[in-house]
């Protein structure tokens, strides 16, 4: 195994083990509750100033692995994605179509499906993702694009991050 790859592998299972620890999936699974991982992301975005992005897909989804490779292999991009967006994957399988969640938001017409919600999981953006590819991946000005687009407002991301405020130094005397 190169270098390239076992630091790439390194990567990758960091990342699983961080969604672990944070409750969210790393993979699309059918066995998991929609409704629960997107409230646990909701609270999450609201709490950090940022949207969510809900991932519908499944394991099954060629494009949904291009799309996990895309963000693995970008570091701008999974950066300008993890500062604004809590994402989180919702499974769409013949195992389970998760059909009554996903009747709240517009009908997906491909896999991976984006929607947005923002800090009180209101629907910002249904993204079909077919529009962000190129070839045989993803175009990524496409998907930075996408993503400073739907980002939060700055003043409120400003605000969840700022330092609590504190009176002014009293001005310097003159002399």
């Amino acid at each position: 195994m190169t270098f390239k790859r076992c630091l790439l592998a390194l990567a990758s299972l960091a990342f699983a083990a961080a969604c672990a620890a944070q409750g969210t999936p790393s993979k699309f699974d059918p066995s998991r509750d929609p409704a629960k991982d997107v409230a646990a992301a909701v609270a999450e975005a609201r709490a950090q100033g940022k949207r969510v992005i809900v991932d519908v897909g499944g394991e099954w989804c060629v494009w949904c692995h291009i799309l996990d490779r895309y963000f693995d292999d970008n570091a701008d991009a999974r950066a300008l994605r993890d500062r604004n967006y809590v994402w989180v994957k919702v499974n769409w399988s013949k195992e389970n179509k998760n059909e009554a969640f996903l009747s709240r938001w517009p009908a997906a017409k491909g896999y991976p499906h984006l929607f947005v919600l923002d800090a009180d999981g209101k629907l910002v953006q249904s993204q079909d993702t077919g529009v962000l590819e190129s070839g045989k991946g993803y175009d990524h000005a496409k998907v930075i694009d996408f993503l400073t687009k739907w980002a939060p407002a700055p003043r409120r991301q400003a605000a969840a991050r700022a330092p609590i405020a504190r009176a002014p130094a009293p001005a310097p005397m003159g002399g």
